[in-house]
Formats: structure tokens, sequence, C-alpha cells
């Protein structure tokens, strides 16, 4: 059993595994399920002042915190124990794009030549660390959520702003693979 748990699965059993998530939060405890208001609680608990966001009843929703911390521990867990004994396939292809802005780690999950800690001193490595961070975090407050409680939630809710923000999630994502990536990779 633990061989097949540590082989790679297809994309799409993440997708269908993600997706039961939804109607067993919904069955069993009337929930939504999305990731981003667990930074609003954090805050709100540890960092108590007089900002009118973080002034709510967080202890409602603080199933919420043993979910986000049961997917840190899931992660650990997964990236630790159960690490796929097999090196990392990546396309041909997309090997060959990278290999041309100096990217020719593919042994882990991140290419180590951007994400690392000396990296983080560097342009290309504050670029991707410090402000991609910022403007995700700028983001899913603009948006009111993260992708996965938009994309997730929110669409099997058939609600029109989750639509409208998944499609602008989409949309800024291929604007930032096809144009801002390949502009900060050359720096």
């Amino acid at each position: 059993m633990l061989d097949i748990i540590r082989q790679p699965w297809s994309w799409y059993m993440g997708g269908i595994l993600i997706g039961l998530t939804v109607p067993t939060l919904l069955l069993l405890g009337n929930k939504k399920f999305g990731i981003s208001s667990t930074f609003r609680q954090i805050c709100a608990d540890c960092f108590p002042a007089n900002v009118s966001f973080f002034k709510y009843n967080w202890k409602q929703e603080s199933w919420n915190l043993f979910f986000a911390t049961g997917i840190i521990i899931g992660a650990f867990i997964g990236g630790t124990l159960l690490t796929n004994p097999n090196a990392m396939r990546v396309a041909p292809e997309t090997q060959q794009v990278l290999q041309q802005y100096g990217i020719t780690d593919f042994s882990k999950m991140l290419p180590t030549e951007i994400f690392n800690w000396s990296s983080l001193l560097t342009l290309k490595g504050f670029i991707f660390i410090v402000v991609g961070g910022f403007l995700v975090g700028f983001g899913t407050r603009y948006a009111g959520g993260c992708i996965s409680g938009h994309s997730i939630t929110g669409i099997s809710h058939l609600q029109l702003p989750s639509l409208i923000a998944t499609i602008c999630f989409m949309i800024g994502g291929f604007f930032a693979t096809f144009f801002i990536l390949p502009f900060i990779l050359s720096l």
C-alpha cells in the first residue's frame, strides 16, 4: 500500500480528491472550503489591534485553523516520509525552455536555482519570493478569497463573482507565464 502512495498519481486524481472535499465539508459541518481566511484568523487571534477587518468572531470559524494545520502536516508527511524514490519527470520541451534561462536542476519540485536562501538576496530571487508573495496576498484580499475558495467552492455554489475571479486568475496566470516569467528569468 505504501508503494502505491509513493508513486506519482495522475494530475486528475488531485482534482477529484479536492473536489470531493467541498461536498464533504458541506455535508459534515455546513462549512465552505477556502484557505485564505485562515491568515485573517491568525492575525485576528495573534495580533489583536484596532483594525476593523480583524474585528469579528474568528473563534466561530476556528475549524479552518485545524484544516489548514492538517494541510501543513500532510504536506510535511508527503514531502518527507512519502517521497517518490524516482527522479522528477519534466517534459523535454519544458526543460529546453527553462535551460535557456539557466535553470538546469529538475530534481526537485521547485528549481533550486531560484528558490533557495541565497537567491533571496538577488534581484531575481527577491522578485520571485518577496514581491510574488506580496502580490499573491494582495490579490487574494482584493479578490475576496483565494483560487481554491473561488474556483472550487464559489463555482460549485454557482456564484458569478467566483466565476469572474477564476477567469481573471487564469488570464493573469497565462499572462504571467508567457510574458512576466520570461522577463524575470532573463534578469
